[in-house]
């Protein structure tokens, strides 16, 4: 869900199409189909550029909360080269929360109102960084299965019909590949290692497992609106299919270093589909929406950090200064 909204299936079910002039409907929609590119002065329909900001906006909140329990291990990483490397990446997270906001301020929502939006709960983000690193291996998962869903999801999205949302992601999937080699080495140092490193490791992908598979978010078959977006290229891949995507890549890489998956219906069917236990979409939609067991310490250390940040902020305004959206 990096850059997949998650889209509240109980939306009204009104055409997201209806008051929008024909005309310019029917030559946006041929741009897209040309493959070009939509840019911030173009002309969008009310409904692509809401669901452009909601995504764009929660994938930024996402890497932005997604620092959170990676960075608490910072300080505890085994050796001062994995700190190193952890302090590395936690920073180019936070970068790309930067150029994302950007990306999502030339849809006409301000930096601050995002932020805003996020801090008292009205924003949504992914569901995967609403749980608790307690181990080193926790923090090895994250950053190999989690960061492998998420490339997934981006690599897809920067194929997508808005200029700035694409161009962003580019830069950000050739940081993103690295986060994966780090994690990669760090999860296989551990399986290769002594028993109880092997077991630690065992355990963290036995409560990561669950909110894997809910990351790409529910079948897009309960969505009124997955057509239309597949169509404005707002989104390029259902949930369904980029879900089979990260299984098919990355469950023999798991069985290869000897861990197991923690599902006994996890199997390839007769159309080469995986199968798997269906996921809790109670407790999805239940963390998505605030009831996660580290929502509210995330939420409030964002908060603190936009308190003690304000005067920093307050300082860098002059009194004249005007808000400029970026060109992105």
């Amino acid at each position: 869900m990096y850059g997949n909204a998650y889209i509240d299936p109980n939306e009204k079910s009104n055409s997201i199409t209806d008051g929008e002039d024909i005309q310019k409907l029917n030559a946006f929609e041929s741009r897209i189909s040309n493959g070009e590119k939509i840019e911030p002065k173009d002309w969008m329909p009310k409904e692509y550029r809401k669901q452009l900001v909601r995504m764009i906006e929660q994938h930024a909140h996402s890497e932005i909360i997604g620092a959170l329990p990676e960075g608490t291990w910072i300080t505890r990483a085994p050796g001062f080269r994995r700190k190193l490397a952890l302090m590395a990446k936690v920073q180019d997270e936070v970068g790309h929360a930067q150029l994302l906001y950007s990306a999502a301020e030339t849809l006409g929502k301000s930096r601050e109102a995002m932020i805003n939006d996020l801090i008292t709960g009205k924003s949504k983000y992914s569901n995967v960084f609403n749980y608790p690193a307690y181990t080193w291996a926790d923090a090895c998962i994250i950053a190999w299965l989690i960061d492998a869903g998420a490339i997934i999801n981006q690599v897809a999205n920067a194929k997508g019909s808005y200029g700035p949302y694409c161009r962003a992601l580019d830069r950000i999937c050739v940081e993103e590949s690295f986060h994966l080699k780090y994690g990669h080495d760090n999860v296989v140092t551990l399986a290769t290692g002594s028993k109880i490193q092997r077991e630690m490791v065992q355990a963290a992908l036995n409560r990561w497992w669950p909110p894997i598979m809910h990351f790409f978010g529910p079948s897009d078959k309960i969505s009124l609106h997955t057509e239309i977006l597949m169509k404005w290229k707002v989104k390029m891949a259902t949930n369904d299919d980029m879900r089979q995507q990260f299984l098919n890549m990355y469950v023999p890489k798991i069985w290869d270093l000897g861990l197991t998956v923690p599902d006994s219906k996890l199997m390839k069917n007769n159309e080469n589909k995986w199968e798997y236990t269906e996921p809790d979409w109670d407790e999805f939609k239940r963390v998505i929406n605030g009831g996660g067991p580290c929502n509210a310490e995330r939420l409030a250390v964002r908060r603190n950090a936009e308190e003690r940040g304000r005067w920093v902020r307050q300082a860098l305004l002059a009194k004249d200064s005007k808000y400029l959206i970026p060109l992105a």
